[in-house]
């Protein structure tokens, strides 16, 4: 069988993307993001993003072609992500999907987003070793997760009980003023300060609690103790040392996830982690994590910036694992599904 070659359309938040990829050959990647019309609101507006996602979606797709060379006739198949995400965006771009999938009569896959962020790594890493781990790491995921097969069989090994670690630094960021996204101003400024100049506790890590949940994540109570920290500081007068703060708990997050990852690394013999999600461009995560890496005799595999937030180029790669693995498409009627749970990869 000749490389299926893959269309994927990915509108899950405030990014549309549409990307080919054939084989394990990225062949266009193109991405249009409305996080600017989201910033002055302080966080994602579903409707706008929506509104954005029809505008932006026959141009996305088109280009996607253009850059391949590729008409929509030389496509195998199409994926798209039918979640978990915003429900308005996700119609947006499942119906689309599915309107092409109509008119040139291609199979259709409306696949999980979130195991889309583990397949991509393909692309830069080749195959995945047997029993590999993956650290799903986004605004709204904070996941650990056992990949067995990823077009059949993907298992939950940890997952976020209350805020995963982008909501965390959103907050805080809010709460140091700086405007939305939040997570690359903390990550700059943690780069200036001392990791260690401010006690921030790391979640489910110690005690009854640590040892009941040794893989699941829970950064609420971090977020809790920066914030009544700089109030305290701020109701006796003193000023802010932003850096300091950025760093102490970008230190603290990044800590809790590496040694959480290796610690499910070692439960399941496995001798690489996948790292996905937007999360993952932050800079002292993937240093934390490298470090970590080394020290445990494990392979971590972060892909290059582009690829860490969403894209179509994760969502043809997981379409193409789909194809090869001989999975039937999905359903034409398959409905979307917000709350997708990470142990279904497929409609």
């Amino acid at each position: 069988m000749s490389e299926p070659i893959v269309l994927g359309i990915e509108s899950t938040c405030d990014e549309t993307a549409a990307a080919v990829v054939q084989g394990r050959t990225l062949r266009s990647n193109v991405v249009a993001s409305s996080m600017e019309e989201h910033a002055r609101y302080g966080g994602v507006i579903p409707e706008i993003a929506s509104r954005a996602h029809a505008e932006a979606f026959v141009p996305c797709v088109s280009e996607a072609l253009a850059q391949a060379g590729l008409e929509l006739s030389d496509v195998d198949a199409i994926a798209v992500s039918a979640g978990p995400g915003l429900a308005g965006c996700l119609a947006v771009g499942v119906s689309g999907a599915k309107a092409l999938a109509w008119a040139g009569g291609k199979p259709l896959y409306g696949v999980n987003h979130v195991i889309g962020h583990i397949a991509v790594t393909q692309l830069q890493f080749g195959p995945f070793p047997k029993d590999t781990l993956a650290l799903i790491v986004s605004g709204g995921h904070t996941s650990l997760l056992h990949v067995e097969d990823v077009a059949r069989r993907v298992d939950v090994v940890g997952t976020t009980l209350d805020d995963a670690a982008g909501e965390c630094f959103d907050k805080v960021a809010r709460l140091l003023g700086f405007p939305y996204p939040g997570g690359p101003h903390i990550d700059r400024h943690a780069r200036l300060g001392d990791p260690h100049a401010i006690r921030v506790p790391q979640g489910l890590t110690q005690g009854k609690a640590g040892a009941k949940h040794p893989y699941d994540f829970s950064f609420s109570g971090v977020k809790t103790a920066v914030a009544r920290w700089v109030e305290g500081e701020q109701a006796a007068g003193r000023g802010i040392p932003v850096d300091d703060v950025c760093a102490s708990l970008a230190d603290s997050v990044a800590t809790v996830l590496a040694k959480k990852a290796m610690h499910g690394c070692r439960q399941y013999d496995s001798g690489t982690l996948i790292v996905g999600g937007g999360f993952s461009a932050n800079s002292q995560l993937r240093a934390k994590l490298l470090e970590y890496g080394r020290s445990n005799g494990v392979e971590v595999r972060i892909p290059e910036l582009k690829l860490c937030t969403d894209n179509g180029a994760m969502v043809a790669m997981l379409g193409v694992n789909l194809v090869e693995a001989g999975v039937a498409p999905s359903d034409p009627g398959f409905a979307i599904d917000s709350a997708m749970p990470l142990t279904k990869v497929v409609m």
